[in-house]
């Protein structure tokens, strides 16, 4: 039996024995915060979410059987180190007891029932479904889906646009990522302790319950605090030991090889053709079933490139669909060897030796110890591509030999000053591992805070987490014409001269912009010019969210208004979207949180995240992250899922937030208790003195 004790948020504190017993009480207490959460990530890891949830589920479904994602947790777990397999084993034997105790009466289980009129049994969770939850926190977190993009933009426009909407070039106008964070670093010789600080945010989709859980985890090896994914041990982004902290942030990697396959079915199935020649295609034939709807049939192909994970489309007397190898798949790897390495680092060598063994996404780690020393390294697993063939998917035929996954570049390096990442490009060669990157903007713009501020203590960070500069206003603006023009047109133009340039909630000017730049980009996709880019795409329903055309005009709006093509035309798209902005209300006023929760796809079903569209400043290109998507929202759906900082003098110092709360349930009182702090930037102190917390009922309780 584990000791398990609660802050006044309602944070799980966990204390066991040894390391086993922990792990079943971290997934018995997870089951019973989050039951309604970890299930859905594990039916989404073995393609079955559509049981779950009916047609809302098919499209993912269809991908993760695709993909053969349960097929790969599987092998993960099998082929991992003992000491992994049992701590992994342990934490589901764990979810199965929360599971049959609390987690499975979660309320959205009985929504779903009411809805579909009938009850779904949940099954037992087996030993690798942590690691299948694992890896569907990072199927699509990718560069898949943009090499895809890349693709239909060719295919439509020619190989010339391809640049253009990734943003690669001498401007340094990179487009906006679908997915990034920040993260920095202060020496103790910057810190009013003399220790050294570390802090950031990731961002990621607004999920509802939040995708990362704040958790305690001590034992009698190690007790750490950190930011866990639910249905999976340990704390493998965030963590502080008491000795050694770390964070991450997205490396922009090129981390999965993509495939152009030429496909033709024959007696046995099928033969996909690559360097030497036809080859056969191993096929599985499943059925999805679908409550309340028709089952779905699906074949399952991998060639000896990878998953074919798109539809088929006929050419000719053969088909084509694109593969992609994932390195955790072709070393049937997780990276789960990290997981125990990270909760037992006394040293931020510790830290980055224990990320030795991690595997997908690739990741930037910033750690540091009570010894003074910060190290920043880049981790995981990437294919061994030279940069133009990172740029579109590679032709099966013409391929050679696959590319063999290699270790992400460069040694450590030690921090004597500060140190940020963002998600830009990266200065050293050698850890330059991608094409196209997010913009500079949130990296210069920490970097320059830091020089200004010259916080001394996490107090302090306050005003970095909370910039709203945006990244991407003053070049956007350098269109807008400055002689005549119309009234209307005219008084936008004049305040967005007098505007800060800050996308504060509270600001008229800032809703002007964004009104602005959300007619230009509908504006600019429906231009004679980019016609061909509406042409169906073709790989399938689950890819829909990084093909559509107005989306990815936003994140290349100010190339593309430089683009020959259009040029002769931006005057007048750039003058009518000025008029249409014209009765603009402030920005808070539609720029309101989006929390994404599942049953919000479901008809009929209640949406628990309705109420909690709160205003916010901060825009997608800002430190202060809340993306929208403009010209199709301002309801913002991506941004900042959790704040973090790590004082390494003192541990309690510490502070952490995210955008909700710590419990699923949403009549829980701690279900969205965060929300208000979190919106404002005032992350809570981090308390790890057990007298302060309060008593829960222990796990392993017969």
């Amino acid at each position: 039996m584990a000791e398990v004790y609660r802050d006044d948020l309602g944070i799980p504190h966990l204390r066991a024995a040894d390391v086993g017993e922990l792990a079943e009480a971290q997934g018995e207490v997870t089951a019973r915060d989050r039951g309604w959460q970890i299930e859905v990530d594990r039916l989404r890891a073995s393609g079955r979410l559509a049981e779950l949830i009916g047609e809302a589920g098919v499209a993912w479904d269809v991908f993760a059987r695709r993909a053969r994602l349960d097929d790969t947790a599987r092998r993960s777990l099998a082929g991992t180190d003992a000491a992994t397999r049992a701590f992994v084993s342990r934490y589901a034997a764990g979810v199965r007891r929360g599971m049959a105790a609390v987690g499975a009466g979660a309320p959205e289980f009985r929504e779903l029932d009411v809805v579909f009129g009938d009850a779904r049994p949940l099954e037992p969770w087996e030993d690798h479904d942590p690691l299948g939850v694992l890896h569907v926190a990072h199927a699509l977190f990718s560069t898949l889906p943009l090499m895809l993009w890349r693709a239909h933009v060719a295919a439509t426009l020619g190989d010339a646009w391809v640049d253009v909407f990734a943003g690669y070039g001498d401007g340094g106008d990179e487009t906006l990522p679908t997915s990034g964070s920040n993260a920095w670093a202060l020496h103790g010789s910057r810190t009013a302790s003399g220790l050294p600080l570390l802090a950031g945010d990731p961002h990621r989709i607004f999920e509802l319950p939040g995708v990362y859980q704040q958790v305690r985890l001590a034992c009698d090896e190690f007790d750490v605090v950190g930011l866990a994914f639910p249905g999976v041990p340990g704390v493998p982004h965030f963590g502080h030991t008491g000795d050694a902290a770390w964070g991450i942030t997205n490396a922009m990697a090129h981390s999965v090889d993509v495939f152009r396959e030429r496909l033709r079915r024959v007696s046995a199935g099928y033969e996909a053709l690559g360097p030497d020649g036809w080859r056969g295609v191993d096929v599985e034939r499943s059925v999805i079933q679908v409550r309340g709807g028709e089952p779905v049939d699906v074949e399952a192909l991998e060639t000896e490139r990878g998953t074919v994970v798109t539809d088929l489309r006929a050419d000719g007397d053969e088909l084509v669909g694109w593969s992609v190898r994932m390195p955790a798949r072709a070393s049937a790897d997780l990276g789960a060897g990290a997981l125990l390495g990270l909760l037992r680092a006394r040293s931020a060598a510790d830290v980055v030796g224990a990320f030795e063994g991690w595997v997908d996404p690739v990741n930037r780690v910033l750690a540091a110890d009570r010894s003074g020393a910060v190290l920043s390294a880049t981790v995981g697993v990437t294919p061994d591509r030279p940069r133009g063939e990172r740029r579109l998917p590679v032709l099966a035929e013409s391929a050679g030999a696959v590319a063999v996954a290699d270790r992400a570049g460069g040694r450590p390096l030690d921090v004597t000053d500060v140190a940020v990442d963002a998600n830009e490009r990266p200065a050293r060669a050698e850890i330059d591992l991608g094409w196209a990157y997010s913009s500079p903007h949130r990296a210069d713009r920490i970097g320059v805070l830091l020089e200004e501020l010259r916080p001394g203590s996490v107090d302090e960070f306050g005003p970095v987490w909370g910039d709203t500069a945006s990244g991407s206003a003053a070049l956007l603006l350098g269109f807008v014409p400055r002689g005549p023009l119309p009234p209307r047109a005219a008084s936008v133009r004049d305040a967005l001269a007098d505007w800060d340039g800050r996308m504060d909630a509270a600001s008229t000017a800032a809703g002007m912009f964004a009104a602005w730049r959300a007619a230009l980009v509908r504006r600019v996709a429906a231009h004679l010019a980019l016609a061909a880019l509406h042409a169906p795409h073709g790989y399938g329903a689950v890819f829909d969210p990084w093909l559509g055309v107005t989306g990815q005009v936003a994140a290349a709006l100010a190339r593309l208004l430089a683009h020959p093509a259009l040029r002769d035309d931006v005057g007048a798209l750039v003058e009518a979207a000025l008029d249409d902005a014209a009765d603009a209300a402030e920005w808070g006023a539609t720029h309101r949180l989006l929390p994404v929760h599942v049953l919000a796809d479901v008809r009929g079903a209640v949406d628990p995240g309705a109420a909690l569209d709160v205003p916010l400043s901060g825009d997608g290109d800002a430190v202060r992250c809340t993306g929208s998507t403009p010209g199709v929202t301002d309801r913002s759906w991506r941004g900042s899922v959790a704040r973090w900082a790590w004082d390494l003098a003192d541990r309690e110092n510490s502070r952490w937030s995210v955008p909700f709360g710590a419990a699923g349930d949403p009549a829980s009182p701690h279900f969205a208790d965060q929300l208000a702090a979190w919106a404002e930037v005032r992350p809570a102190r981090v308390v790890t003195d057990w007298a302060r917390l309060r008593p829960d009922a222990p796990t392993g309780a017969a």
